[in-house]
């Protein structure tokens, strides 16, 4: 943003499109392009059908303060005409302390409008749903280079295959990939992130907490949360591994098979919680079981971050189990 100056800011903007995260981008971007020139600008955002003439009028006059303003209006094709012929007017000679916005779907409806903001001269940021393959692919090579990285065409490909075509997993999956990797994205770097990692589920990350592997639960969690995975059986999942670990703790050792009947649970998973029983002591799994039951109220009880609830009880849980093991 160093290289903004009030004069390379565009007077008039036309986001034109019905991609959701292309448009909120867009205006995100020109939020902070005039926020670098002047920190203290006037954002207003209006809806093009709820404004009248003399509104318009009234924001696009010269401020007796001074200042300078960014007028978002969003759903341009709404506006009514004598609205669009206001606008046009001044589009033609705009205020330069003045930047207008306008947000358009870019379909028929109220196409003279965008036509006519485009013919005065505006900027025109394309915000259209990508159609193609091919500009999906292109999507994300950018997204990568945009944050600092490098990406083939085939490992774009590999991670539209991974994750699907919608713009915001894509741009998402990005964003990680760069977090988790040293930037140059291959199909092979895509192909080891995803490889199995659509099976996760709640139980994936209670047997990684239980063993005390909290970078792995924490990579499971998250992915299980990215892909769609309810937060409340994951809660439930590591309820259930607490337990089951207690459970089987206090049972003594013993040959699962023949645990299997009087603990009334399968002996596979007696086995299980014997193996990552070790290390655990009573108290430390009193501490897990509390650790447990408070995650479990909070995701149930309508937390408003349950994601960070679940990461929460992750590292007390894994803790519990190191002060176990003093």
């Amino acid at each position: 943003m160093g290289g903004v100056t009030p004069a390379s800011l565009a007077p008039i903007l036309l986001v034109l499109g019905d991609e959701e995260l292309l448009a909120t981008r867009a205006v995100t971007e020109a939020i902070a392009r005039v926020r670098s020139v002047d920190p203290e600008v006037d954002v207003r955002e209006y809806q093009a059908s709820a404004l009248t003439v003399g509104e318009i009028a009234e924001m696009l006059s010269p401020s007796l303060f001074g200042g300078r303003r960014l007028l978002i209006l969003r759903s341009g094709q709404d506006a009514r005409k004598d609205l669009v012929t206001a606008l046009l007017a001044y589009a033609k000679n705009p205020d330069p302390e003045v930047q207008l916005l306008v947000l358009h779907l870019g379909a028929a409806k109220g196409k003279a409008f965008a036509d006519g903001l485009r013919a005065a001269g505006a900027t025109v940021v394309p915000a259209a749903k990508l159609k193609g393959h091919r500009e999906r692919v292109a999507f994300v090579r950018d997204e990568i280079r945009r944050a600092g990285g490098k990406c083939t065409d085939d490992a774009a490909e590999a991670l539209i295959a991974a994750v699907g075509n919608d713009l915001r997993e894509l741009a998402a999956a990005c964003s990680q990939l760069i977090a988790d990797t040293d930037g140059r994205i291959s199909a092979d770097t895509v192909s080891r992130y995803y490889r199995g990692r659509i099976e996760v589920t709640g139980f994936t990350v209670a047997d990684a907490t239980m063993v005390g592997d909290v970078p792995a639960a924490l990579e499971a969690l998250r992915w299980a949360l990215h892909v769609g995975v309810d937060p409340v059986p994951i809660a439930d999942a590591l309820a259930d591994g607490v337990r089951t670990v207690a459970r089987v703790a206090s049972a003594g050792r013993g040959n699962p098979y023949q645990l299997a009947s009087s603990l009334g649970m399968p002996a596979w998973k007696i086995e299980r919680a014997q193996r990552q029983g070790r290390g655990w002591t009573p108290e430390g799994l009193v501490r897990a079981m509390q650790v447990a039951a408070e995650c479990n109220a909070a995701v149930k009880g309508g937390s408003d971050d349950r994601a960070y609830a679940l990461e929460r009880a992750v590292f007390s849980v894994a803790a519990a189990r190191q002060g176990s093991g003093r």
